[in-house]
């Protein structure tokens, strides 16, 4: 793709807020639309399609196992991940950037699954850059809340017990070394052992501390082919530090200034290679005066190519996925 040219987006709202434990994740597309998202992206010189809200999809009878059919809200959850997943997939397949708008963060187990599926279509890898405080790691027998936006890169990674949400559809597991979890500073004991078995790469924010972003970021970066790979990037709120972005109802002190989120955001721009986006857990009902989600608005901005100043083109600019 040539530097500066356009980029197709393709905006959906997920209004989904039964895998996390607080309401009001379900207001989370309303609040980034009205803090301008589409008009920011448009503003950027991008083709912005916004494809509205998708309507709430009727429970399944999922054949699930117990432990996972004894989670919260498990038959809503599957019924959305089938819907979700049909829905990132043909966005992905007709070209562009989707960019998910959220919703809670189990919404991901249907957006980075399509896009799997998409990737193995057209033959090309997938790598999945998770921005977040949590791992998300946990299993229905590990959960200690049973929410399941908790249990979201378990599932993309193919643990048994949650593969049977998506059904009949096809399921691409993505590698548990393609998955880079960065922000950490809230892990679970036994999502602890399992991301160490597993072998999926994690940087907590003591990392991000010691050696800053730049040096981290462009070590996952830089390992990354770029024309043979879609890299997915998941953005939750909560990687923030709470007092820059209340509104989220799994707040841990000690996150990303927003400086620091800008440039990872900037970094990933700079690099060319995200071809998909999720914007998750806002909860404005827990905001205060719309900051969060003004501050998730322009952050998605720098991803997208604002800056203060011009910078020079080093790399091409954001991947539009091939059909």
């Amino acid at each position: 793709m040539t530097p500066g040219r356009p980029t197709h987006l393709s905006l959906l709202g997920i209004p989904l807020e039964l895998g996390a434990g607080e309401p009001g994740a379900i207001m989370g597309p309303a609040a980034l639309r009205t803090a301008g998202l589409p008009g920011l992206l448009a503003g950027l010189g991008h083709h912005v399609v916004d494809h509205g809200d998708m309507a709430p999809p009727a429970p399944v009878a999922a054949s699930l196992p117990a432990a996972a059919a004894a989670c919260r809200n498990a038959g809503g959850i599957a019924a959305w991940t089938r819907a979700i997943h049909d829905r990132a997939f043909a966005l992905a397949q007709g070209g562009g950037v989707p960019i998910f708008l959220g919703g809670d963060h189990s919404l991901s187990m249907g957006t980075v699954s399509g896009i799997a599926r998409h990737c193995r279509a057209a033959g090309r890898k997938l790598v999945v850059l998770w921005i977040d405080a949590h791992a998300d790691f946990n299993t229905p027998a590990t959960s200690p809340s049973g929410n399941m936006h908790g249990m979201s890169t378990a599932f993309l990674c193919g643990d048994p017990t949650l593969r049977p949400l998506l059904g009949d559809r096809p399921f691409v597991p993505v590698a548990p070394v393609d998955i880079h979890l960065l922000g950490l500073r809230s892990v679970d004991a036994g999502e602890r052992q399992a991301l160490a078995a597993h072998g999926v790469n994690r940087i907590d924010m003591r990392l991000i501390d010691a050696f800053g972003v730049p040096a981290l970021l462009q070590r996952i970066l830089a390992d990354i082919d770029g024309p043979d790979t879609h890299l997915h990037v998941s953005l939750d709120v909560d990687f923030l530090d709470p007092s820059l972005a209340p509104g989220v109802g799994t707040t841990v002190p000690g996150g990303a200034s927003d400086r620091e989120a800008h440039l990872v955001m900037e970094m990933l721009h700079d690099s060319g290679l995200v071809g998909s986006l999720d914007v998750v857990e806002l909860n404005p009902f827990l905001d205060e005066r719309g900051k969060s989600a003004r501050l998730l608005t322009e952050l998605t901005g720098s991803l997208f190519g604002s800056s203060v100043v011009e910078r020079p083109a080093r790399t091409p600019h954001l991947q539009e996925t091939a059909a």
